[in-house]
């Protein structure tokens, strides 16, 4: 096999130009499938960070039923406000932070407007950690040197005509059935990835949104990790660590929550898979261009070797050869100036328009994963073998005396 592979070497080195234009096509293919993949796995990373960084964290400690009933009785699954779980979750190897959510609605209320609204009432320091791609765009954001306060959504801060500074009406139904209602002044505005949350949602401090409620604890324990690649092996860990306690914790990670984001990830794979078919088709077809002319060029040298006794399974691995090391040497090309391309890219940056309901553009990127280099190699090298089983055995199968008079 080492023989064939440098004969199969040199014959396409008798070839230049042809053997440069199948090479071209090659290294294209996995260069458009690179940055072409590099950028929806970018578009994949921001979204998922986004959405874990905003609202959902990596994974969520819930009672039991809470994610499909909490709904219409959402004061029926509160967490604790005290618990030794609490500190077992924060204790965990990779837990970066754990922060209690109460979620509730009502209405919202300045000068002669009023609105519904859903609302969260947070930990400001831990929320921190966890919310940091939810920005504030006016004013500042809840903390505990500067007790109670609200922070709108853009969207419901304009629907409202509100500003930072100015005072709002919560009204909410509290755990007895009662209605309770507080004044409060607007702290901030913020917007964050998701326009239809920025557009309903706002947030005040635990203790607030407790005393409108009248109820102690949370809906929602957010356990944010150092990566998000550990959430499987972290979910599992606390998943076992609570075993005893089975009926009293659900843990739920973030992608089961994330259903825009499955949508999106299950869409432009689809579009990554066509364009890798794409990529594949041309691929085969140069290369059986190519191989084929070199079987039509050298049909009286082929017909040589096997009138002095080469074997017609040894033409048949000198034609596949000849398309392997095409496969191998266009995709570590194709790969090496991938990588290179992209990294240009992504330190110059690819502008793009803001997401709807944003004033801020966002500036795009390429991320190659070696992953996608290792798939984009397979496809180089498998397409060309492929390509070459024809020309291959078209060459093995050629008739002695025919071949010899082709050059005649």
């Amino acid at each position: 096999m080492p023989g064939t592979l440098r004969l199969a070497l040199r014959n396409l080195g008798r070839q230049r130009r042809r053997t440069g234009l199948a090479l071209s096509a090659i290294s294209f293919g996995i260069v458009a499938l690179l940055l072409a993949g590099g950028f929806i796995e970018w578009i994949f990373w921001g979204m998922r960070e986004g959405a874990i960084h905003t609202r959902l964290g990596h994974i969520q400690v819930v009672r039991p039923g809470y994610i499909e009933r909490g709904g219409s009785d959402a004061f029926g699954y509160l967490l604790p406000e005290q618990a030794t779980e609490f500190d077992m979750i924060k204790s965990v190897d990779h837990v970066q932070a754990v922060a209690p959510r109460l979620v509730f609605n009502g209405l919202i209320s300045h000068n002669e407007t009023t609105l519904s609204f859903i609302g969260e009432g947070v930990d400001p320091e831990h929320e921190k950690e966890i919310s940091q791609h939810l920005f504030i765009r006016a004013g500042e954001d809840l903390s505990k040197q500067k007790p109670g306060g609200v922070i709108l959504g853009t969207g419901l801060a304009a629907s409202l005509g509100v500003q930072p500074g100015d005072s709002v009406i919560l009204l909410a139904t509290t755990v007895a059935g009662g209605i309770n209602a507080v004044e409060t002044r607007v702290a901030g505005v913020f917007y964050s990835s998701s326009k239809a949350f920025d557009d309903a949602a706002l947030r005040v401090s635990i203790e607030d949104a407790r005393q409108l409620l009248r109820v102690s604890g949370s809906h929602v324990w957010v356990v944010l990790l150092d990566d998000t690649s550990r959430t499987a092996g972290v979910l599992r860990e606390l998943q076992a660590k609570f075993a005893e306690g089975v009926g009293a914790f659900e843990f739920v990670p973030w992608n089961d929550l994330a259903d825009f984001y499955n949508k999106t990830v299950v869409l432009l794979s689809r579009q990554i898979d066509i364009v890798k078919l794409i990529i594949g088709l041309i691929i085969v077809l140069s290369i059986s261009n190519v191989l084929i002319m070199s079987v039509l060029d050298r049909t009286a040298e082929i017909g040589t070797l096997m009138a002095v006794g080469i074997a017609r399974r040894h033409i048949l691995r000198l034609f596949l050869g000849e398309g392997c090391l095409l496969g191998i040497i266009g995709g570590i090309v194709g790969l090496v100036v991938g990588f290179l391309l992209s990294k240009l890219i992504s330190a110059i940056g690819i502008p793009m328009p803001p997401p709807p309901g944003v004033d801020v553009g966002i500036t795009g990127r390429i991320m190659v994963t070696l992953p996608m280099m290792a798939g984009a190699f397979v496809l180089a090298v498998g397409t060309t073998l492929i390509a070459s089983l024809y020309p291959a055995w078209k060459a093995s199968r050629l008739e002695i005396v025919d071949a010899l008079r082709h050059s005649r």
